[in-house]
């Protein structure tokens, strides 16, 4: 973990109830998406095979907002709400940005009860230590910065671009 992370934030009430009123599959195929472009390909195959039909809910608390999905075997799928996941896990939607950044540890929101497994805990942790061994940036912005991104998918493209520096506070 690099900085110290922000005080606890929890999306108001009436954001909250707005969100819980969309339709929660397309959520679930934007979520899938995002994993199988920055995880599926990382994960070990003793994982991938524990994970294998298992039933798998990401539930964002104060949005009041589920994301079920299965791993079919070579890629996340989404899939229509369940009400018994195999593993669910829960937490407010500050801290699964934190998470996704490795600015919050796992372990200490765990304890802190700011998130919760429920279901197949054995199966929750070989996950967790799976995304622990791997290093990705997934949020981290300088990622996602224009010639970040042009760089991974058209490096002699990006390397043609003039400096972006000034729009990008420093960074391009």
């Amino acid at each position: 973990m690099t900085a110290t992370p922000p005080a606890p934030f929890t999306l108001p009430r009436p954001v909250g109830a707005v969100l819980s009123r969309l339709p929660a599959y397309p959520g679930s195929v934007l979520l899938v998406t995002a994993i199988n472009l920055a995880l599926s390909r990382h994960l070990p195959q003793d994982v991938k095979d524990l994970l294998k039909d298992k039933r798998l809910s990401i539930r964002v608390r104060d949005a009041r907002v589920a994301f079920d999905f299965t791993w079919n075997g070579q890629r996340f799928a989404p899939s229509a709400p369940q009400g018994n996941p195999d593993l669910a896990i829960s937490a407010n939607a500050q801290d699964f940005v934190l998470l996704a950044q490795r600015r919050q540890d796992p372990d200490t929101l765990f304890f802190n009860r700011r998130l919760v497994m429920e279901g197949d805990t054995e199966l929750g942790l070989v996950v967790k230590n799976a995304l622990d061994a791997i290093d990705l940036p997934v949020l981290d912005p300088r990622h996602w910065a224009p010639r970040a991104v042009l760089s991974r998918w058209a490096p002699q493209l990006a390397q043609q671009l003039p400096p972006l520096a000034p729009f990008f506070g420093g960074r391009s």
